[in-house]
């Protein structure tokens, strides 16, 4: 039987490590958490307990001190190094995570902080989960980067992320002051969040910019969340509040599995695998030059409600959403007719082929949406490099594992059909067409103009040659013609497309067996 004062003197030490705690949590620091809601923010535990389960969150190293060795950092005063990270379940399921304290040092990572970040991660890479990061601060910590001792030994947390892509998904939110360390963390996550007027990312803030370059710009110039989505496209999405970056999180994590290895998380549905939409019948205008928004194509064939779009504000020429046919997830891609005509340029072809490289990793089936005049060609597609970043998307689509299928919807004209994945152009488990498709080379009038031009010119009535050969050629060009040298398999009802779509991934394996050489890895080309 143990004494008293031996109870008694476990009971003290075990109250020196919750005092000790306490003064590192929330309720130990009211001065730092008013300072942060002070601007509308929400502290880094604040942050963890909203995304987490209820109680479900167990934190590594709180009790981690910064390093004090130097003139610089001697003094400071940093609970858990400015750090926080451990494990937790989301919608019920295991995810490590990381959150930057930016009320410790403007959320600076110091040396010890680094150690733990680099703990996280490996922790989901050993546990095989998602990582979510919670990213809010200024990078490497000043005090403790300009000592040679500290930095010249570098960092491997980029390593280690590279390691987990394509091993378990990576999800980050940006909710603060983003520039240096944390952009360079965003770049290799799978998904990226950012709050509007309160979020930014850049390889280097309005200070240093001005310091090093003598330029003058103010931060949401420099690297807002409207700039880092809309245009440079860094960002996925862009919302008004951390609750709704949250909530992102989560919704993009509900489509994937822990790890490659997984199974794909299957959701229970009412949404009947032979609802048939009679819309789908009107939806393709008559006139070609006609747009139409393909988004609600994807909405009608999908489950009810399951449809989450990544970058819907970047590249909006092309549409890459997750979705869910009859509760499985699944990747769509499908060019936009209202904007440049649906067809492909580099940041479409950017876009696109991260999309099918992060589908095929986890194993959602591709659902191909065709409508394009091919390629942005002419001095700015080639000035762009074109050329060569198409080559990513030709490089994605031939090195994916996942079913997919093809619809050709209307237009499916040059390469840019093949690097959609039109006809035989890729081992497709269904090569489709509505009936308003058209399949050809170029554009009808194009083709005439450079291949007819003197016969047209040499008649009687020139503008009337021009129109007959173009009718001819369109004569050729249909659905039904596209089936008669089974280029595609079939020809489908539209309305029938939900339940085409559900019944061959249902009767397809969930890889097909690589056909790819023995080699180390592919090169992409960008």
């Amino acid at each position: 039987m143990s004494t008293g004062g031996e109870d008694s003197n476990g009971q003290e030490l075990l109250r020196n490590i919750e005092d000790a705690r306490r003064n590192v949590l929330d309720e130990g620091r009211p001065e730092a958490v008013a300072k942060q809601h002070k601007y509308g923010k929400y502290t880094a535990r604040e942050r963890i307990t909203k995304l987490c389960d209820a109680d479900s969150f167990h934190e590594f190293g709180s009790l981690v001190e910064p390093l004090r060795d130097t003139g610089f950092n001697k003094d400071l005063d940093a609970p858990a190094d400015g750090i926080i990270i451990g494990s937790g379940l989301i919608d019920g399921r295991p995810a490590a995570i990381l959150s930057h304290d930016y009320t410790v040092l403007g959320g600076s990572t110091g040396r010890h902080g680094s150690y733990k970040a680099n703990r996280g991660i490996t922790k989901a890479t050993d546990d095989g989960v998602p990582l979510v990061a919670l990213l809010e601060g200024g990078g490497h910590r000043i005090q403790d980067g300009q000592d040679s001792r500290h930095f010249a030994s570098g960092s491997p947390i980029f390593q280690y992320l590279a390691r987990n892509s394509g091993w378990v998904p990576q999800a980050m939110a940006m909710l603060g002051q983003g520039f240096a360390g944390p952009t360079n963390y965003a770049a290799l996550a799978d998904f990226v969040v950012m709050v509007r007027g309160q979020a930014t990312m850049g390889m280097a803030g309005p200070a240093l910019v001005k310091a090093g370059l003598g330029e003058d710009i103010d931060k949401e110039a420099l690297g807002g969340a409207k700039m880092q989505t809309n245009r440079y496209g860094i960002s996925d999405l862009a919302v008004d509040t951390e609750d709704e970056a949250l909530a992102a999180v989560q919704r993009f994590l509900s489509y994937l599995p822990a790890n490659a290895q997984q199974s794909l998380p299957i959701t229970a549905t009412d949404d009947p695998v032979g609802r048939a939409e009679e819309e789908l019948l009107e939806i393709i205008p008559a006139n070609p030059r006609k747009s139409y928004d393909v988004r609600r194509i994807i909405e009608l064939i999908s489950d009810k409600d399951s449809v989450f779009e990544k970058k819907p504000s970047y590249a909006r020429n092309i549409v890459t959403s997750f979705a869910c046919l009859n509760g499985r997830p699944v990747g769509f891609v499908a060019n936009q007719t209202r904007h440049l005509a649906g067809m492909l340029d580099v940041k479409a072809c950017e876009k696109a082929s991260h999309f099918i490289g992060l589908c095929d990793a986890f194993g959602l089936p591709l659902v191909m949406l065709i409508d394009l005049p091919g390629f942005a060609i002419g001095s700015e597609g080639e000035k762009s490099g074109l050329g060569r970043r198409s080559g990513r998307l030709f490089f994605e689509m031939g090195q994916a594992t996942v079913p997919r299928v093809s619809i050709v919807l209307r237009k499916g004209y040059g390469g840019g059909y093949y690097a959609m994945g039109g006809g035989r152009a890729y081992d497709n488990n269904a090569s489709l067409a509505w009936p308003t498709a058209e399949i050809c080379a170029m554009s009808v009038e194009g083709s005439v103009d450079v291949a007819y031009r003197r016969d047209y010119e040499a008649a009687e009535d020139p503008a009337a040659r021009r129109q007959e050969i173009i009718d001819l050629f369109k004569s050729q060009l249909g659905a039904v013609r596209a089936a008669e040298a089974f280029g595609i398999d079939e020809v489908i009802d539209p309305r029938q497309t939900r339940r085409i779509l559900c019944d061959t991934f249902d009767r397809c394996p969930p890889r097909r067996p690589s056909k790819l050489p023995p080699h180390i890895r592919a090169v992409s080309p960008i």
